[in-house]
């Protein structure tokens, strides 16, 4: 390997540890109270060298939501390719959501649990948010409803409403099962699928269907 290859593995490697330090930090403490010099002592270097990466602390945490967005991009994406029908693409992506979550719950505490208060004179764009990896996760959500009432799938119903709700009823089990490890839970694969698939049965045309595909 030569001189300029280890640098820049170098470089991958000190920016991972910088955003592994923010997000886990970002979480315990709270936007209020994270600032580059705390990051910085976590990992041992000055403020300065994380400067070189983050412009300030909201780019930091922008990045840090947007790592965990792009991950989950990935993973939905990998499903899509594998379904032919939407409606069982939508029903796996759902599984896939809350498995990911539990992956991975610091970073899904990060980007969905941990209250964000930019400054308002640094609040992205419209134009950024919409382009942004966590809309990109979102509109993928969204054209899914959409073909799956385009194809009768599912009942005539609003495509942003049913989105929106989806999303909701995703992000509340994910949350509950990595929030509360003390309740006494069922088994949790089984709690995920019988969820997922009571929460798409009540969008179906046709809920014989659904009924059948829950086992009830």
């Amino acid at each position: 390997m030569g001189v300029r290859e280890r640098r820049e593995r170098e470089k991958v490697a000190l920016r991972e540890d910088i955003l592994d330090a923010a997000r886990e930090l970002f979480i315990k403490e709270g936007y209020e109270s994270l600032s580059m010099r705390r990051i910085a002592e976590k990992i041992e270097y000055s403020p300065t060298t994380i400067y070189l990466y983050f412009r300030d602390k909201d780019d930091l945490i922008r990045q840090v939501c947007q790592e965990t967005f792009s991950m989950l991009i990935q993973s939905l994406r990998s499903l899509h390719l594998e379904q032919g029908n939407p409606l069982e693409g939508l029903r796996e992506a759902g599984y896939s959501y809350v498995e990911f979550g539990l992956k991975y719950p610091d970073h899904y505490r990060a980007a969905f649990m941990t209250p964000l208060r930019f400054d308002p004179e640094k609040r992205p764009s419209q134009e950024e948010i919409d382009n942004s990896a966590g809309m990109q996760c979102f509109n993928s959500l969204r054209m899914s409803v959409a073909e799956c009432i385009r194809l009768g799938h599912f009942r005539a119903v609003d495509v942003e409403y049913a989105s929106q709700s989806i999303w909701a009823n995703l992000h509340g089990i994910t949350s509950l099962l990595i929030g509360h490890t003390m309740f006494p839970w069922v088994d949790q694969r089984q709690l995920i699928r019988f969820h997922v698939d009571t929460m798409l049965n009540g969008l179906l045309a046709n809920p014989v269907l659904g009924q059948m595909k829950a086992g009830v």
